[in-house]
């Protein structure tokens, strides 16, 4: 197996999550395409945290670039010995994807307390701003009748559920794929690289 090749891969997808995740912290802060609600500051506090765009977006780019990185590195190694640089190189990827674990992992936490938290919205009960699900440590999920309380945004209680599931889902698979690569990272350190111009791997 090649682990080099693997790290590529596993470059490659979390490349393609951290867009996702960006763009769905993007659209959370749009609450049905409007714009008044975000300059009117009336977004959740968990809204704001910048966990998709800086938790799961940013920080998990940095390793996605790493690892990509890898397979195409020629350094001549330590002592003139490929096998040792290249191995050093597997190894530093496995600091690199201690970061990626931070982000995803700050993007799980706060999609979960987003979604037990629930929205910030105008209810017509209260005839203000508030979390009107805020005691109900989430269970207001299952109580779809209740959804009806916030007034505006419109919808805004299947906004923050949907977008909020999608960033715990993407920071999840983002967690798991940079944990598969501390172990990959640390076999390929460990045994070297054992791709050559000749031979042929899927991953």
């Amino acid at each position: 197996m090649c682990f080099g090749r693997c790290a590529r891969c596993i470059g490659y997808k979390l490349l393609i999550l951290a867009l996702l995740s960006i763009v769905a912290n993007i659209l959370l802060y749009f609450p049905n395409g409007e714009t008044r609600f975000a300059s009117e500051h009336h977004l959740g506090k968990y809204v704001e945290c910048l966990h998709g765009i800086l938790g799961g977006g940013f920080l998990v780019l940095i390793p996605a670039a790493v690892f990509i990185g890898l397979h195409n590195d020629d350094c001549c190694g330590c002592f003139g010995h490929e096998d040792c640089g290249k191995s050093c190189a597997m190894l530093s990827s496995v600091l690199a994807a201690f970061v990626g674990i931070l982000g995803s992992g700050y993007c799980i936490i706060i999609s979960a307390l987003g979604l037990s938290h629930g929205p910030y919205c105008f209810t017509h009960l209260e005839r203000n701003w508030i979390y009107p699900f805020t005691e109900s440590s989430g269970g207001y999920l299952f109580e779809y009748n209740k959804w009806s309380e916030c007034q505006e945004p419109q919808n805004i209680v299947q906004w923050n559920v949907t977008l909020f599931s999608i960033l715990l889902v993407l920071g999840g698979i983002e967690f798991i794929l940079c944990f598969i690569q501390i172990i990959n990272g640390i076999l390929g350190g460990l045994c070297g690289l054992c791709c050559s111009h000749e031979e042929t791997y899927v991953c």
